[in-house]
């Protein structure tokens, strides 16, 4: 077998791939079942449980956060079923509120287009194919 870097000079330094693969190990009853298992000190977080990047969790700080497949969006969801600018989260002393942006495809709450209110520990979200279930911080 050849090696890939034998035409490489000895002056460049070559690091080894960063790249990590996570299968995640959950069925889908365990992830129904995933809803406020997440300890910490933040007050909500959103954990993708269905579609790409599954497993992958943002926690929401106090503020706005905007979810979409723009490059600016925090919440980045690069899928064509996701607006550039497909949701905005709002953190504050009520809690978790989600405002659809005008979004093509909507924003679903437990199964249910919205396109605005207030979140719970334990919603689920469809956001494209993305879905993400809402988790509240205990810490």
């Amino acid at each position: 077998m050849e090696d890939i870097h034998d035409d490489v000079p000895d002056h460049v330094d070559i690091e080894q791939d960063p790249t990590v693969l996570w299968e995640p190990d959950a069925t889908a009853e365990t992830r129904e079942d995933s809803s406020g298992k997440l300890a910490g000190a933040f007050a909500w977080a959103l954990t993708i449980e269905g579609g790409p990047q599954t497993g992958l969790t943002y926690v929401l700080g106090s503020g706005m956060t905007v979810a979409g497949r723009g490059s600016e969006s925090a919440i980045f969801l690069p899928d064509v079923t996701v607006s550039r600018e497909h949701v905005r989260f709002v953190v504050d002393d009520a809690g978790l509120a989600m405002s659809d942006l005008g979004s093509t495809n909507g924003t679903y709450v437990n199964s249910q287009r919205l396109a605005a209110g207030m979140l719970r520990e334990g919603d689920e979200l469809m956001i494209g194919k993305y879905h993400l279930r809402v988790s509240r911080g205990h810490g």
